[in-house]
């Protein structure tokens, strides 16, 4: 029972937490928030939560990678991907081995392998943290694609380099022809094993459903246990199971495009990888904040594993880490930056040098945040012989340092720099869409004069059947129409005056739907569908 209290208790204040953060004044991220209220709550009970590393990996990393996977724009993804790569696999190759040496000099008492470990969880960014600090200073579009993709392709490379500095601690030894070769193994089987199991799950859910019908539950419940099952195969053939979650994750938006849900399904589903998503990211930093007290309490046993008895020195070596962190960031983006986006091509002019607001911003939103702290709770607690991993408390309460000072840094600093920032454009994809439009209306024009067609043979009376199929097929010319004439700034103003419009009507029959529920004039059944019709308009109008 006090699991199942502690459990509801921290769902409690991550639902408390996002109330809070919107209910402030000035703009407080929605992270530094739940790690308050984890705090006031590890205070508050004498029950402590024991985190299985093991198990902590397995119940958050999984879907929080595989829905990242999933969900981000790959089109976007790929027309950066060369500074994708550089920030997501360079800037991590270097933070581990710099920070890992720069740690391990200032820190003597930590191993080395250690500190590569403590570097190696440091390194991955996350742009849940980003986006909630900048949630009233819009990033630019491109910006944010850039800052994803980083997130997903270094939450993999990072705890990759995790695992082999874990494994050097462990034995004692570390083989670089070897890490090489296990490195293959490890990152190509990850991959191939995601591939796979979602590849396999989904023709095999495809064809259930061809035969006997879709069930909506069981479609979703299939999609959670996609990114599981995905991991659990991969950690069982000593490979990545975090590369097989996010390989899962970027195959199962390219295999529901050729296996399509149903309408219904996929807005169900949609709602549930939500409440996850929030959930779990939320949970992470409520945690972060239930332990805060045991790791400040120890404080004094922990500055002592690293040679000193001020505990200020905890203070300083968290600082040089973010310093450290920040230094070799700004550096990689300007050079990546300037290599890439801001290079002028084709015209022989010289590249242009990266404005320092758009480098800076960029290094600021490296902030790290759920996969950081979800890594360094994974370390051992105790070596192959059965003593105490070194340094293990240390290294956690300088990634929770970090994790905490990058946070307050960039909710600090990230909104001022994005006032006005604007990024190189990316190409226009209005006329993409709009082709997009026109070709889908013309389809429904096709598919309706075949109904009418096979109806009126069927039944007779084509005059009925080509009144409603002409209603209908009026609106997709009017839509064909206005594209290809494209739309003139008049039109604009508009068609936004037409969504304002019906949104206020959406509001009003809302509005005159409840009292009718409330006077008992209509079934519940009645004002449920209705509400879920009107609740779909206002989506469409508002999108």
């Amino acid at each position: 029972m006090d699991t199942v209290s502690i459990v509801l208790v921290l769902l409690l204040a991550v639902v408390v937490s996002g109330a809070l953060s919107r209910m402030l004044p000035v703009s407080v991220p929605t992270p530094l928030v739940q790690i308050l209220l984890g705090a006031v709550i590890g205070l508050s009970v004498n029950y402590r939560v024991e985190l299985d590393p093991q198990l902590f990996l397995l119940l958050f990393l999984p879907p929080l990678l595989f829905l990242d996977g999933w969900r981000i724009p790959k089109d976007e993804l790929l027309k950066d991907v060369s500074t994708v790569v550089e920030l997501a696999l360079g800037l991590v190759l270097l933070t581990v081995i710099g920070m890992g040496l720069f740690i391990h000099w200032m820190i003597p008492a930590m191993p080395l392998a250690v500190a590569f470990a403590l570097a190696a969880v440091v390194s991955p960014t996350d742009p849940i943290a980003v986006s909630a600090i900048a949630a009233r200073v819009p990033i630019p579009k491109r910006m944010m694609h850039i800052l994803e993709g980083e997130s997903l392709l270094n939450d993999a490379s990072g705890l990759v380099c995790l695992r082999f500095a874990v494994a050097a601690a462990l034995t004692g030894t570390f083989s670089a022809s070897g890490a090489a070769l296990n490195f293959l193994w490890v990152a190509g089987m990850g991959l191939a094993i995601g591939v796979i199991v979602t590849l396999s799950a989904t023709r095999a859910k495809a064809w259930v459903t061809k035969r006997w019908g879709e069930d909506t539950g069981s479609q979703i419940l299939v999609s959670l246990l996609i990114p599981f099952g995905s991991y659990l195969l991969a950690e069982h053939l000593h490979a990545s199971g975090i590369l097989a979650a996010v390989s899962a994750g970027v195959t199962m938006s390219f295999a529901e495009i050729s296996r399509q849900a149903m309408a219904v399904t996929r807005m169900r589903r949609n709602s549930v990888w939500d409440t996850i998503q929030f959930s779990l990211n939320g949970i992470i930093f409520v945690l972060l904040g239930e332990q805060l007290p045991g790791i400040l309490g120890g404080a004094r046993e922990t500055v002592a594993l690293s040679g000193h008895s001020e505990l200020w020195w905890l203070a300083v070596y968290v600082v040089a880490i973010v310093a450290g962190l920040a230094l070799l960031r700004f550096l990689w983006v300007w050079a990546s930056l300037k290599l890439t986006i801001l290079r002028k091509r084709g015209d022989g002019t010289a590249i242009q040098s990266p404005d320092w607001r758009l480098v800076a911003a960029m290094s600021l939103a490296g902030v790290r945040g759920a996969i950081t702290l979800a890594g360094v709770l994974t370390l051992p607690l105790a070596l192959d012989d059965g003593t105490p991993f070194p340094a293990r408390d240390l290294a956690i309460f300088l990634a929770t340092g970090v994790i905490i000072v990058s946070l307050v840094i960039a909710s600090a600093g990230l909104p001022m720099l994005l006032k006005g920032l604007a990024m190189p454009p990316e190409p226009s994809k209005q006329a993409e869409e709009d082709a997009a439009r026109v070709a889908t209306a013309e389809a429904a024009i096709r598919a309706i004069e075949a109904r009418q067609h096979a109806l009126a043979e069927a039944h007779g009376e084509a005059d009925r059947y080509a009144a409603a199929g002409g209603r209908v097929m009026d609106l997709y010319r009017e839509r064909i129409e206005g594209l290809r004439q494209g739309p003139s700034d008049a039109s604009r103003v508009e068609d936004r005056l037409v969504r304002d419009f019906r949104l206020v009507g959406v509001k009003a029959e809302r509005a005159a739907l409840m009292e009718l529920a409330r006077a008992r004039q209509m079934g519940s059944e009645t004002a449920r569908k209705l509400t879920r019709e009107l609740d779909l308009s206002e989506a469409r109008h508002r999108g």
